[in-house]
């Protein structure tokens, strides 16, 4: 294939060993993501950067702990990073459906090197600000475009498996930040006035973004990419080696490719506007409904980051103190969490495709709503022996001091024991899930865009919650746990209701699926059912193994495909009895 790169590893890898390749790259652009969302959980918790460089706080001469004397500016740098990510995510969205995956992840890694560059530098609170807004830029573009190339690579029955894996290294990620914040800790004299201690865990990830921006050209583009403007010999060889030609396989890729084209031609003819405007309201996208399904991915992310994972990941060690443990211990008990929630990620690896997205969620749901009542309840019980020990140790009756401490130390470990079911739970869990729905259910024509409306709920829920959580835990202490816990009841009728299952399904049937007029779950099943029996053309060859496309045919949309149920009456059609379709919004 002259038209790809002599050196793209396409030409020499096929198959296994080439999806293995492209989940590698994937996963290191994940890598990074882990690594820089978890990054300002140690960085918060050094002195010379929350005293010294940003005058935020200070340390509590007793305790060592940061005092924070000014709690919207500390969580004012931490959230303006997802403005960045909103920022850029629409950026990556419409770049990547553009210009292409490979030249978007590109161009995420080097706005992600100049952002990091600006952050190990800064030196001061206003500078640290502007660096965190360019950096949350390039992490909005790799998150937008990332996971679309991944699914658009993977085949459709092995796809969340795929994409978990990549998410098990965004887990790593956050493992080794807190690893290496801990480790620089130590640094000099220990007592954490050294700026290496916080510049270089933040200079850190520059070298996987400068490896990724390196080898992203020699990765093979995106086949339904290539179709959607036009490529199709290059992306018709491209299937060949993702698929497979001989043997079982032949024919696989040949049908996937028709499948592409077809769908790809009705979404033309169904769609009149594809702004991020119109995707918003529905605005021109007929059957398409294009409004609904950017509502449901942006929702599900700000759900993810309400269940109460943003607090855990960034205030882990406030969480552990609340909980009555030490300064100290607080760091091990933390680092200890991230790496059970790195292990986690695998149990979702191995059934996520096995019970599906929706039941994934359930369950998910379930158990991390009552870790965080329990913790909430526990903390509680143990905060208010601890007052009372500290209370009898201040009026010097030692025996009362030992018998409260001795009392809140069983309540305290049981709170950290919920917290640690609550981050391994959603590991197995909601890590995975809303990032991989966006990549899954849009249209072809703006998958990149979609996926990028699903990093926009994403920042929108993680930029409130870092904002308002140095507040709402000052205010509120451990009760803060049942905001977390409410927030994943709610998710469950949420998610029944109004979230169609995109397991075992693949890309091109996820038009029929979210097809229907109604919201709800129910009908959009029913309404697909009947679409897919009626357009037998447009969704099963891959199931098939052959092509449905008559040769002198070629290049033009298949044959009686409608998204309407109503379209296809049974009038004058010699084959099937399908008068001729209708692709307006009825």
């Amino acid at each position: 294939m002259d038209l790809i790169g002599k050196h793209n590893i396409a030409h020499r890898l096929e198959k296994g060993g080439l999806l293995f390749a492209i989940n590698c790259v994937a996963s290191l652009s994940i890598f990074f993501f882990g690594y820089d969302q978890g990054l300002m959980s140690g960085v918060n918790n050094t002195p010379d950067y929350y005293e010294t460089t940003m005058k935020f706080g200070h340390q509590d001469p007793a305790s060592g702990a940061v005092v924070v004397d000014n709690s919207l500016l500390q969580g004012g740098i931490i959230s303006i990073y997802y403005l960045g990510t909103l920022i850029g995510c629409l950026i990556g969205g419409w770049t990547g459906d553009k210009y292409g995956r490979i030249k978007t992840i590109a161009l995420g890694a080097i706005w992600g090197v100049f952002g990091a560059t600006l952050q190990t530098t800064a030196q001061n609170s206003t500078w640290m600000i502007l660096a965190r807004l360019i950096n949350g830029c390039g992490t909005g573009v790799l998150n937008a475009i990332v996971p679309v190339w991944a699914t658009e690579t993977a085949e459709h029955t092995s796809r969340g498996q795929f994409v978990t894996i990549e998410f098990t290294l965004n887990i790593f990620g956050v493992v080794v930040a807190y690893w290496i914040e801990f480790g620089c800790a130590y640094y000099g004299n220990g007592s954490g006035y050294y700026q290496f201690v916080w510049r270089f865990p933040i200079a850190f990830q520059i070298l996987p973004l400068l490896v990724l921006f390196g080898i992203v050209w020699l990765f093979p583009e995106s086949p339904r990419w290539l179709a959607k403007v036009g490529r199709e010999e290059e992306a018709r060889y491209i299937l060949g080696r993702l698929r497979g030609e001989t043997g079982a396989d032949m024919g696989k890729a040949e049908a996937e490719f028709q499948d592409i084209r077809n769908i790809a031609q009705l979404e033309r003819q169904t769609s009149r506007s594809n702004s991020y405007i119109s995707m918003l309201f529905g605005i021109g996208s007929g059957k398409l409904h294009t409004g609904r399904r950017v509502q449901l991915v942006i929702w599900l992310q700000i759900f993810q980051e309400w269940i109460g994972i943003a607090g855990v990941t960034i205030y882990a060690p406030t969480i552990f103190r609340i909980a009555g443990i030490s300064n100290e211990t607080s760091k091990w008990v933390s680092g200890l969490n991230y790496i059970t929630y790195t292990f986690a990620t695998l149990i979702c690896v191995f059934t996520l495709d096995r019970i599906g997205r929706r039941w994934t969620l359930y369950w998910g749901s379930v158990v991390q709503g009552l870790s965080m009542f329990l913790a909430g309840g526990l903390t509680k019980i143990g905060t208010d022996h601890s007052a009372l020990a500290k209370a009898a140790q201040d009026a010097g009756d030692m025996a009362t001091f030992a018998a409260e401490t001795a009392k809140a130390a069983p309540y305290g470990n049981g709170a950290v024991a919920m917290i640690f079911i609550f981050t391994a739970t959603f590991g197995a869990t909601w890590l995975t899930v809303p990032w991989l729905y966006p990549a899954e259910i849009f249209p072809l024509e703006v998958r990149a865009k979609g996926n990028a409306w699903g990093v926009v709920g994403w920042s929108i829920g993680n930029g409130w919650c870092t904002l308002l959580l140095p507040i709402i835990f000052g205010a509120l202490h451990e009760k803060t746990y049942y905001i977390f816990g409410a927030v994943n009841a709610i998710t469950i009728p949420v998610v029944w209701a109004l979230y169609p299952e995109s397991n075992q399904r693949t890309l091109e049937e996820m038009n029929l699926l979210f097809a229907s007029d109604s919201i709800w779950n129910w009908e959009a099943e029913r309404n697909f059912a009947i679409l897919k029996e009626q357009n037998p053309e447009l969704v099963q060859a891959a199931e098939r193994g052959h092509s449905v496309m008559d040769p002198e045919r070629r290049g033009s949309v298949a044959r009686n495909m409608s998204l309407d149920v109503h379209a296809l009456t049974g009038k004058h059609h010699e084959e099937i009895g399908y008068e001729k379709p209708s692709l307006k919004h009825g």
